[in-house]
């Protein structure tokens, strides 16, 4: 009886020790991956990270690394902390003394200019002030037209043209102009966040911020990402796909106008303020989606076109390399829809 089990014993033995190595050579020669997933908040926001990586992968340092990319984006560019970078130079009322700020600051402010130039003004990261007026913004106005008088006041607190953007320096033109880049910033922490993944030697994955995405590679099964755009009605489930794409190494933005607005008399206004006007814009488009090589640019795009509407925002988007998009306008009861030349209609 005690050879036998001595052998059963033995069995075991080599049963549990050859499976575990077996699984370790399979892991290690075939280059094993799973799909990962991270979540949290951001920006006042959520976002959401679809990433593949290998059976011993860190992912405590990654998600570390996340964190504290986004809680220095925050920092830097949040309205809502009085001492981020982007309060105190609201805070400034000196039109002679420049604020020093970081490089990331820099980098936005730079991409900010650059969308305020190819745009003509259609995206203005100081037309704030004016949004508020309307209701829109985080301080508490109600929902309602203002007078006449206080929307031309306001227009002359409005301009990026009056911040001076030096060697990591910003200086104010007029001591009232008040700077919000929360129409660029998601999209700048998606970029950021693509670079921690990338640094990490991730080469599939999928980073959403509020909305924003960027995708990288494949997914697990070899298939191309895939991002949903929201269908713009007011009564839409978040969750309603009007239209679907594939991204590879590519980033998405979508701005609408369908979520955030107001009904006076018979006359509705939405939350898409014109900072030339300083008034809702009335062109009937309720959605734009721009894809690029990144999401900065997408993000503050979509916004500028929310604004120029059909004619002319196609026209700027088919001169710029490497950028698409799909703009959705309001026509009665249906859509019409309007793409630049290769935006992928699958």
């Amino acid at each position: 009886m005690s050879t036998i089990r001595d052998n059963q014993s033995h069995t075991n033995i080599y049963r549990y020790f050859l499976i575990p190595l077996a699984l370790v050579f399979c892991f290690v020669g075939c280059n094993y991956q799973r799909e990962c997933i991270l979540s949290g908040r951001t920006m006042g926001t959520s976002y959401h990270i679809k990433y593949n990586a290998g059976l011993f992968f860190d992912h405590q340092d990654l998600k570390y690394n996340i964190a504290k990319t986004l809680k220095e984006i925050n920092h830097s560019m949040s309205t809502f902390d009085s001492e981020s970078e982007i309060s105190k130079f609201n805070q400034m009322k000196d039109i002679t003394k420049p604020l020093s700020i970081s490089d990331p600051f820099f980098q936005v402010m730079k991409k900010a200019h650059h969308l305020y130039q190819i745009t003509h003004g259609a995206w203005d990261g100081t037309v704030k002030p004016i949004v508020n007026l309307w209701g829109f913004g985080h301080t508490k106005h109600q929902l309602q037209k203002p007078d006449e008088s206080q929307i031309e006041q306001y227009l002359k607190q409005v301009g990026f043209q009056n911040i001076m953007i030096k060697d990591h320096q910003l200086q104010k033109k007029i001591p009232d102009l008040n700077l919000n880049l929360a129409s660029i910033a998601k999209g700048f922490g998606v970029d950021q966040v693509a670079i921690v993944l990338n640094n990490h030697g991730i080469e599939s994955y999928l980073v959403e911020i509020g909305g924003e995405v960027f995708a990288k590679g494949k997914k697990i099964d070899g298939s191309f990402w895939r991002v949903g755009i929201n269908r713009p009605q007011i009564d839409a489930n978040i969750n309603d796909v009007y239209f679907a794409i594939s991204l590879q190494d590519q980033a998405i933005a979508t701005s609408g106008d369908y979520r955030n607005y107001f009904i006076d008399g018979k006359t509705r206004y939405s939350h898409v303020i014109d900072p030339k006007t300083g008034r809702p814009v009335t062109n009937g488009v309720v959605s734009v989606s721009v894809i690029s090589d990144k999401c900065t640019f997408a993000d503050g795009l979509a916004t500028a076109l929310m604004v120029m509407g059909p004619e002319s925002g196609i026209a700027l988007v088919n001169g710029i390399a490497d950028t698409e998009c799909l703009m959705i306008q309001e026509n009665g009861n249906d859509f019409e829809l309007y793409y630049s030349d290769h935006f992928p209609r699958e």
